[in-house]
């Protein structure tokens, strides 16, 4: 394992996870099956990201007896990154309904590939909380990185990421810059980017594919 690995939890070894990402990957699955592919990964992974969660002891009526048991002594900040990030906060509220979301809106300068930031917007007194942004590709790394900064920049200390594809290029720049922030990853693919700074091996454009807003079928067939 490379030292940068070290904050990064995958589920490659998961003989369901490795089914649905087959399917994502597939240009035959439909946007409707690609969205709820996504949310059903995101439940996976939610399992372990949220596993850190604060409890507390309450006393309860069981059918039995009366006694302690814990309830979650906190909830947690949602941050999609949009638009592909909204695709995988239902999961998370499947988990924890309490959730709040907030939203980060950035797009990619085609030029440089850096992010730029068109919109912020967070829950009122929610920084003592842990954020969880998700953004279903972890390429580059320049969109996560710069919202870490963001939340950062507005008080948020306990913040993780959730992807469904990630590259070693972005876990290495996340790493660097911020290796206070675990990574939590569907699929690691340490196998590099293209020159549009895609992972090669991974489901294209997410939000397009989420959002039925490109032939990828089409287009793939007019490149050869």
């Amino acid at each position: 394992m490379e030292s940068f690995e070290k904050n990064l939890t995958t589920f490659d070894d998961h003989p369901l996870v490795a089914h649905k990402i087959t399917k994502l990957r597939d240009l035959n699955t439909g946007s409707k099956e690609f969205a709820e592919i996504i949310t059903e990964l995101t439940i996976i992974m939610g399992y372990e990201a949220l596993k850190d969660l604060k409890t507390e002891d309450v006393e309860i009526d069981a059918p039995l007896i009366t006694m302690k048991s814990p309830l979650l002594a906190e909830t947690i900040t949602i941050v999609p990154i949009l638009r592909a990030g909204l695709g995988m906060v239902d999961g998370l509220r499947t988990l924890l309904p309490t959730a709040c979301v907030g939203h980060v809106g950035l797009y990619r300068d085609q030029q440089t590939l850096q992010p730029v930031k068109y919109y912020f917007k967070m829950p009122e007194n929610m920084e003592q909380y842990p954020a969880v942004i998700v953004d279903p590709a972890l390429a580059t790394g320049g969109s996560i990185d710069a919202t870490i900064g963001f939340l950062k920049e507005a008080g948020y200390t306990r913040i993780k990421v959730m992807s469904i594809f990630a590259s070693d290029v972005g876990v290495k720049l996340l790493y660097e810059h911020h290796p206070d922030v675990h990574i939590y990853a569907a699929k690691y693919i340490p196998e590099g980017l293209n020159k549009d700074g895609f992972i090669i091996k991974a489901a294209g454009d997410i939000g397009d594919r989420i959002n039925g807003t490109y032939g990828y079928k089409g287009a793939r067939q007019a490149k050869k």
